[in-house]
């Protein structure tokens, strides 16, 4: 980590993509290589920024997304925006989870499932749950109960990642059919699910490669 990004050069980001391609931006999601819950006070000026009279964009066009900051889920609970929280999932428990995500090793599932239930009861607003299938990892029909069983009852959405490979790296996504299973399996438990369409591993630019 060098530094965080200032409220200004966030904006700046919008204002200049919208001049570069002569468009209006309508829809914005936080996420990338940073942790937007890590840089607390920039993200919420920054928030305030974009939604206020100029660029106007609504907090319910606003996404941000997390590795699962629990304190910080907290502290935003308490702001009450009508933003889309989007936890990076990725696993139904702590085995799996510690080995994929560092960041389950401060707080675990449990805790962060009980700070999300928390944060739906005091926002009223869907939590979308993200979650890489990776193969021979987090893609088994046990998973997808737990997960399932996790999660019944929430007010949530879950998006399905087929894992874009890293070169070298040791993961590798599931297969179509697997993960097609996968998604069956939590339908037929109550969940609403999608799965998300892949872009950019072409040029290694796809969510989760931009470490290469």
């Amino acid at each position: 980590l060098s530094r965080n990004l200032t409220a200004g050069e966030m904006l700046s980001q919008i204002t200049t993509a919208q001049l570069d391609l002569n468009i209006r931006i309508s829809n914005v999601v936080l996420m990338g290589m940073g942790e937007p819950l890590d840089n607390f006070d920039n993200v919420l000026k920054f928030l305030s920024l974009v939604s206020s009279e100029g660029l106007n964009i609504g907090m319910r066009h606003i996404s941000l997304s997390t590795c699962g900051i629990v304190d910080k889920i907290h502290e935003l609970e308490n702001e009450k925006l009508q933003l889309t929280l989007s936890v990076s999932l990725h696993a139904p428990n702590d085995i799996i989870r510690n080995e994929i995500m560092p960041v389950n090793k401060k707080w675990g599932v449990d805790e962060l499932l009980s700070a999300c239930k928390k944060y739906i009861k005091t926002t009223g607003r869907r939590i979308s749950f993200e979650y890489a299938m990776i193969n021979g990892l987090n893609d088994s029909d046990e998973c997808a109960y737990e997960l399932s069983g996790k999660l019944k009852g929430l007010l949530c959405h879950v998006n399905l990642i087929p894992a874009n490979e890293v070169h070298k790296g040791k993961f590798k996504k599931s297969g179509a059919s697997r993960i097609l299973h996968f998604s069956k399996l939590l339908t037929n438990n109550g969940l609403n699910v999608t799965i998300r369409r892949t872009l950019g591993s072409d040029i290694n630019a796809s969510c989760g490669q931009l470490n290469t």
